[in-house]
């Protein structure tokens, strides 16, 4: 009886020793990210609002070139494109915002927060109280879970939700959900890494007679 007991002792404890901190599994998705100098991601997308009681499905394709390039393009709703050229961040939205376009500033706050990758991937450490969630498979892929908490005021969301690939480090998915409790639900469909993604990919000319708006009508965001 003793030694069954040690046995079961012994095989516990393992399992304590096997499983990763929060920290160590964020830490993994840091350097996943940081070994991306190229990324190609299509991603679902799916806001709910449980004011108004509605939620809406989207779904895109990011683009990320190291250091400052980024482009989001939406499939649906068709033509809704988000993109960092290296000098402006762009905003283009005709399926809520018709013949407007924001320009705000590579500096801006707003602009710092598009992409979820530095968004979460950006000292978290530092900059959020972390706790693990246990694992869950996301397109059949074994995930480690992590709940992340801003230590600051300033960051969009008062509560995230992780996935990281238990191998990769890969961002599977993740979920954030601002004070109001609306939640944003990505998911992250295919992921190709280290591909030739070519310059113009990152550009954007606004439509003619497209009203510009810039961050500094907006105290400078």
């Amino acid at each position: 009886m003793r030694i069954v007991i040690g046995i079961a002792a012994l095989a516990i404890a393992a399992g304590k020793l096997g499983a990763q901190s929060p920290q160590a599994i964020m830490d993994r998705a840091v350097s996943n990210y940081a070994s991306m100098k190229t990324m190609r991601a299509e991603f679902t997308q799916t806001i709910t609002n449980p004011l108004t009681g509605s939620s809406s499905v989207s779904r895109g394709e990011l683009l990320r070139r190291q250091p400052n390039l980024l482009a989001i393009n939406f499939i649906d709703p068709k033509g809704d494109r988000v993109v960092a050229d290296g000098k402006a961040v762009w905003v283009y939205l005709p399926s809520s915002a018709p013949g407007q376009v924001v320009r705000l500033t590579s500096s801006s706050k707003v602009a710092g927060n598009l992409d979820p990758g530095a968004l979460f991937l950006s000292s978290p450490r530092t900059r959020y109280t972390m706790k693990g969630a246990g694992t869950a498979v996301v397109g059949g892929v074994k995930s480690d879970v992590v709940i992340l908490t801003p230590k600051a005021s300033d960051v969009p969301f008062a509560r995230a939700k992780v996935w990281v690939d238990a191998l990769s480090g890969a961002v599977k998915q993740f979920e954030v959900t601002d004070a109001n409790g609306l939640t944003r639900f990505v998911t992250i469909t295919r992921l190709t890494a280290n591909s030739q993604i070519d310059r113009s990919e990152f550009s954007f000319t606004p439509p003619p007679n497209a009203r510009i708006l810039d961050s500094a009508s907006f105290g400078g965001m």
